[in-house]
């Protein structure tokens, strides 16, 4: 298969599973990966990423084909801001 049939075909839903089978070396079913699956995966997370990711988090590829690597006052501040986010969905209930 080529590579743009394959971007042709990847939907984001299928990204999201390789990727995610990649991070954590198995499937969504528990079997494990094997080296070649890894490899074959993370070849084609890479692919995608670098011809739709246009908001590259750190150390994924951009559309530039750059390895995202953010410095560490924007991951704390992404982190926080996330946390702010999540703390905001929180209820709170006083129970007296």
């Amino acid at each position: 298969m080529s590579v743009e049939k394959l971007l042709e075909s990847m939907t984001p839903e299928v990204y999201e599973k390789l990727k995610t089978a990649v991070e954590l070396g198995k499937w969504e079913n528990g079997v494990i990966l094997t080296q070649a699956q890894k490899d074959s995966s993370l070849q084609a997370v890479m692919l995608y990423q670098s011809r739709f990711n246009t908001q590259p988090e750190h150390f994924t590829i951009g559309t530039d084909g750059e390895i995202a690597m953010l410095k560490k006052a924007v991951l704390k501040k992404q982190f926080r801001e996330n946390k702010a986010a999540q703390e905001e969905e929180i209820l709170r209930v006083d129970v007296e």
